[in-house]
């Protein structure tokens, strides 16, 4: 069997379904998880699955509705982590750099997670960082492969695809509907108001009056896609899960350069933007968002007003 074909039509309005839906989210302390799913608490039960070291974090959840387990994914004992839920969004992610910690964590536990849980849906956040380098060629879904992170975190691209892998058996496997998204640049405000996402490092790197690094192929082109646009996009995704697994960029719709964001932020809040060249740095990732809109529509925020939002959030400090 080699074509994608829906198992089901997976529906998160509470309408359609007559109840809430039981949602696990992995990683649920990480940036993007915990917008993603305090924003899925407002409808759903929410179980969130992390080991929790950041108690503040916890706290918020809970207030939320969101029911906490611990766990570590690198022992993939799932206690008291419910089984035959309605969908699994896997946004855990290790990056100790240290082979096998990352690739047990990142790729093995979650074959293991959804062994467990046997969701009708399973939403497995990738990244495009698994693309092999390409400078500014524009990157659709069959591009090819490879060790895109290699210069600052060598384990990265290379447990990410392994991930991908081992979801993609599971999902034939297991006959689990499986939607696996490649995320490009996720930025945004957090729940307590603070900037999220590499931009916001950037931001705290003009402010020390440290250079940003770049690649030397020029521009840096990558789409950043906000946290309110992704999470607006799960719904759609989990619709979108198939056997085989669908595989989708989750990206934003307009293409930026590094170099343009730097400045746009740093103009914004009054620091100085300086770049230097150097190897030890990722290049520009920018992907083809065509499929991606016709899942889930247009992204949103427009870059212009995500980075406004997130040079204010910084500002206020």
């Amino acid at each position: 069997m080699t074509t994608n074909v829906p198992i089901s039509s997976f529906d998160l309005s509470t309408e359609a379904a007559g109840r809430s839906k039981t949602l696990v989210i992995t990683g649920v302390t990480g940036q993007v998880a915990e917008v993603v799913a305090t924003e899925l608490a407002k409808q759903h039960q929410i179980v969130g699955l992390a080991r929790f070291t950041d108690e503040a974090a916890r706290t918020r959840l809970e207030a939320c509705g969101v029911e906490c387990i611990p766990i570590d994914l690198l022992a993939a004992e799932f206690l008291g982590v419910p089984t035959s839920v309605d969908a699994v969004l896997n946004f855990a992610v290790a990056k100790s750099q240290r082979w096998d910690v990352d690739l047990r964590a990142n790729a093995q536990a979650a074959g293991l997670l959804m062994a467990h849980t046997r969701p009708q849906a399973f939403l497995h956040c990738s990244s495009t960082g698994v693309y092999a380098p390409a400078g500014a060629e524009l990157l659709d879904e069959s591009a090819a492969l490879g060790d895109n992170h290699a210069p600052i975190m060598p384990t990265y691209s290379i447990s990410k695809i392994a991930a991908e892998e081992v979801v993609r058996t599971m999902c034939r496997h297991l006959n689990v509907p499986t939607t696996i998204a490649r995320l490009n640049v996720p930025y945004g405000v957090g729940p307590l108001g603070e900037p999220r996402g590499w931009p916001a490092f950037h931001l705290a790197m003009m402010q020390s009056g440290l250079a940003i690094p770049v690649d030397a192929v020029q521009p840096n082109l990558f789409n950043p896609i906000n946290l309110i646009d992704i999470a607006a996009a799960i719904p759609a995704l989990l619709d979108a899960a198939t056997v085989p697994a669908t595989i989708v960029n989750l990206a934003g719709t307009e293409q930026i350069s590094l170099e343009s964001w730097c400045e746009f932020l740093a103009d914004r809040c009054g620091f100085k933007a300086e770049f230097e060249v150097t190897e030890s740095t990722i290049g520009g990732v920018t992907v083809d968002t065509t499929k991606m809109e016709s899942i889930c529509g247009p992204t949103q925020i427009s870059w212009h007003e995500g980075f406004a939002a997130l040079a204010d959030a910084y500002l206020r400090g």
